[in-house]
């Protein structure tokens, strides 16, 4: 939306002063600007003795604060059998805690006007709370309840678990839920990383209070955590009442890491059509082994997507399917990493009859990317967009240390934000080319629709096998 208003402001600013310069769009991007990400002694870091680490960030310029505490593992530790477990429990922990039910739980959260939260991902779950800086006190009283005595009451669990199962019975009717679920299915068959972070019906049916603290137990231990705080604080009073509070967390054995995914996947080429004969439009997803978010080509590779089709209305792919042949309103690639591994993808949706035209265009660029890679002023226009991103997504104290807390989740360098213009800067198109060779794939791609299978099996012809699956 800035980006937007920007333009519109660039080009009315032209037009009102009669210039015939090139419209903002046209023109080349900004150089790129180093400046430290946070302010000299505004960050600190601290581990109480049982292994638990603080991250503290210093904002005095609002009255509110916000804090959390991260596990360093989530639901790519999970068994098959459990799978979604790690959401399952995530969502019980915020329905009571101590001596609150869920009903006084969340009463003494709106009471102040604050919020609460606790959220599973393939590689960690995270609780938190925020409200003003008049109200710490309670926050953190009700953050160390939540994180060190969840009731798992089990009515709460039953409800929990009933939504659950309604919730996947709406997503069959989602046809970009559908196409995620089976594009994931195709590359990881029997494999934790192939199942929804939710899970599937059948795993979900047999969770009870023991399953939910038996995760609970294991993945939260102060070892395994890291704790962060952000805005209105001071961090020497501060630790001294996250000491008092979590000090006495005893330390435990720490989850063994997921093991790597498969790679290469898919060996070859393949089609899989999910049918739904309602659908006037199909949606397409081509689908490869990717990047893992400790790869050190990671940067490298985000610049190269984004000249592919993860750069807007920049990118090759929407020059070609939307700008060129109107066949879509949007197209995206990108590389999505977890610890263990990631995928590389392209996604978007046309009519029934030219999803043919469009795979075939896909392919095409695809492979393009390989034989003709980014040259100079794309990996220019790249390098802006992506410290563009860079400054927006870390506007606030609160997204900044989001952003340090992750580091360490993963393990990464703490001075990874830091340096992170200045490895964009020392990206080269060389770089960008031997990465177009090695992680673009074409040829064996896994192409997952999601409409009629009547219409599509046929115009599949010549891009391999062909498997119909009903959702």
């Amino acid at each position: 939306m800035r980006r937007a208003w920007w333009l519109l402001l660039g080009w009315l600013a032209s037009s009102c002063a009669g210039s015939s310069s090139p419209p903002i769009w046209d023109q080349p991007p900004p150089p790129i600007v180093e400046s430290p990400i946070v302010q000299p002694g505004a960050l600190h870091r601290f581990e109480l003795d049982n292994g638990l680490v603080l991250v503290f960030l210093e904002d005095r310029r609002l009255p509110r604060v916000s804090l959390g505490l991260t596990t360093r593992r989530g639901a790519a530790s999970e068994e098959i059998e459990t799978a979604g477990l790690a959401r399952f429990t995530a969502e019980v922990m915020k329905r009571g805690a101590g001596e609150r039910d869920a009903l006084a739980l969340a009463s003494a959260i709106d009471e102040v006007g604050g919020s609460l939260g606790v959220a599973a991902g393939f590689d960690s779950v995270s609780a938190h709370v925020g409200g003003l800086t008049r109200d710490l006190d309670l926050l953190i009283e009700i953050l160390a309840d939540v994180v060190l005595r969840p009731r798992f009451d089990p009515g709460e669990v039953q409800r929990s678990r009933d939504e659950t199962l309604g919730s996947m019975e709406r997503a069959k009717q989602q046809p970009n839920y559908l196409e995620q679920k089976h594009a994931m299915a195709t590359l990881y068959p029997g494999l934790r990383a192939g199942i929804p972070i939710s899970g599937t019906p059948e795993s979900v049916s047999g969770f009870d209070a023991v399953a939910a603290r038996d995760f609970y137990g294991r993945n939260f231990v102060p070892n395994n955590s890291v704790f962060f705080a952000s805005g209105d604080i001071d961090a020497e009073n501060l630790l001294n009442r996250i000491g008092s509070a979590f000090g006495a967390w005893p330390a435990g054995e720490v989850p063994a890491l997921p093991a790597a995914l498969p790679s290469p996947v898919p060996a070859q080429r393949q089609v899989v059509v999910v049918d739904r004969p309602d659908l006037v439009q199909t949606r397409i997803t081509l689908i490869h082994e990717g990047l893992a978010r400790t790869d050190p080509e990671r940067i490298a590779a985000s610049l190269l997507n984004s000249v592919l089709g993860g750069g807007g209305f920049s990118s090759r792919l929407m020059k070609r399917l939307r700008s060129d042949a109107g066949l879509t309103y949007g197209v995206h690639s990108g590389f999505s990493m977890r610890r263990e591994g990631g995928t590389f993808s392209v996604s978007t949706f046309t009519g029934v009859a030219e999803v043919r035209r469009v795979i075939d265009i896909v392919l095409s660029e695809l492979e393009r990317t390989r034989t003709d890679p980014p040259s100079q002023p794309e990996l220019d226009k790249a390098r802006a967009i992506a410290v563009g991103a860079f400054q927006l997504g870390l506007e606030t104290s609160s997204a900044l240390l989001a952003a340090l807390v992750n580091l360490d989740v993963y393990g990464l360098p703490e001075d990874s934000i830091d340096t992170y213009r200045s490895r964009i800067r020392a990206t080269t198109t060389e770089d960008t080319a031997r990465l177009a060779d090695k992680l673009i794939h074409p040829g064996r791609t896994a192409i997952v629709l999601v409409g009629p299978a009547d219409a599509l099996v046929g115009q599949m012809e010549g891009l391999g096998p062909v498997e119909v699956i009903t959702p």
